[in-house]
């Protein structure tokens, strides 16, 4: 681990421009022209120079300009080879500038090519390429022992600060990449989770519906088959072909209740009621239910009212919905059959998946649903979180 630390390069997302403020690259440039200028003042200003000696000297600043913006390249792509050669012919720029009594040139060439290796190159030859660079300048130098002491230690501290900053960045931009990525995935998710919902509502809706259907035309057949009157099997078709248009219009319901645009749970079992001669009693104080709670309502209450209707004809049904603290409940009972009906050959019809299909929606709402017989009838009972 140790060795791989030291070979490792620092975070490549932190050297990327796109991981710079706006205000920072404008610093940056203002910056290199600062020292662009200073540099051609120190190099050209007191006369040191004078014919051919100008044009060599504007020709190797040029050169060394040429090589910084090289190097800043190549270790901002991290390409070894390149870095450390290109790192090494500044060191060698820089003795040849000294030698030409460029001194500004050679002393800015060595302190920053020690501050741009601590920050891109990986630790070891970093530390390789700043002690070569600064003990190249303390060797030149012609200060105090004290200033060149304090030079080259506040040159390394200025490097590994900013290396730090360049983690830092390049950290803070992984986390927003993986961020983005966790975002995209959670709104994938939930379009997948939505579209299984609407599956599961339309569904539900086309099961109760269809199955409605089928016991009012079985009821039809067996009319038929008995010869009873005319009158009486057409309002058993038409009931049939009520639900078929309720199941439309359900399916329409179902996906704007997951909008929220539904009326109240409260007068949907009124009319339900209403038109199945079911007793309806609403107790606690009315409230909004969230669209999922709410259908889990109204399914389950449609689901029971029919199974009564198959497998009770004619037995008295009764409906509470209760609104308590956290929840909600709903509750319906229906009492024996009356002899004489028959209710044998309707309580075949239908898929069978009704129970089975209240209780799931129930518990993935994190609810309950029980079912069973009671006192010759038969009892469901939903309770919801709401």
């Amino acid at each position: 681990m140790a060795g791989w630390y030291w070979t490792r390069w620092p975070s490549r997302e932190g050297l990327e421009r796109e991981a710079e403020s706006r205000p920072r690259r404008v610093l940056t440039v203002l910056g290199r022209i600062v020292l662009l200028a200073v540099v051609g003042w120190g190099t050209f200003s007191g006369g040191k120079y004078a014919g051919w000696a100008v044009v060599a000297a504007a020709a190797g600043l040029a050169a060394a300009v040429a090589l910084c913006t090289l190097y800043l390249q190549a270790s901002r792509e991290q390409r070894p080879t390149a870095s450390y050669l290109l790192a090494a012919a500044l060191v060698g720029a820089a003795w040849l500038a000294n030698w030409g009594r460029a001194y500004t040139l050679a002393d800015l060439l060595w302190i920053g090519l020690a501050v741009i290796a601590l920050v891109r190159l990986p630790p070891a030859p970093a530390l390789l390429t700043a002690t070569a660079a600064l003990g190249s300048y303390t060797a030149v130098s012609w200060a105090s022992w004290l200033s060149v002491a304090a030079t080259v230690g506040g040159v390394t501290l200025l490097g590994f600060l900013l290396r730090l900053d360049t983690e830092a960045r390049g950290t803070a931009r992984r986390l927003l990449t993986q961020e983005r990525a966790a975002r995209a995935a959670e709104a994938e998710s939930a379009a997948l989770a939505e579209r299984a919902r609407i599956a599961r509502e339309i569904h539900d809706v086309l099961a109760h519906s269809l199955s409605a259907q089928l016991v009012h035309l079985e009821a039809a057949r067996l009319m038929l088959d008995a010869g009873t009157d005319r009158e009486q099997i057409r309002e058993r078709v038409v009931a049939a072909r009520r639900m078929a248009q309720d199941g439309l219009a359900e399916t329409r319901q179902a996906l704007s209740a997951l909008r929220g645009e539904l009326t109240p749970v409260g007068e949907f079992l009124m009319e339900l009621t209403e038109r199945e001669r079911a007793v309806l009693t609403v107790t606690g104080t009315p409230r909004p239910l969230a669209a999922e709670a709410g259908l889990a309502v109204r399914r389950t209450a449609q689901e029971a009212v029919t199974n009564v209707r198959k497998h009770a004809p004619g037995a008295r049904c009764t409906v509470e919905l209760r609104y308590l603290d956290g929840a909600v409940e709903l509750e319906v009972r229906n009492t024996r059959a009356p002899r004489g009906e028959s209710s044998g050959e309707l309580a075949g019809s239908g898929s069978g998946y009704g129970l089975l299909g209240m209780r799931e929606r129930a518990e993935l709402l994190g609810g309950t649903l029980l079912a069973g017989p009671e006192d010759g009838g038969w009892r469901v009972l939903l309770r919801v979180p709401a």
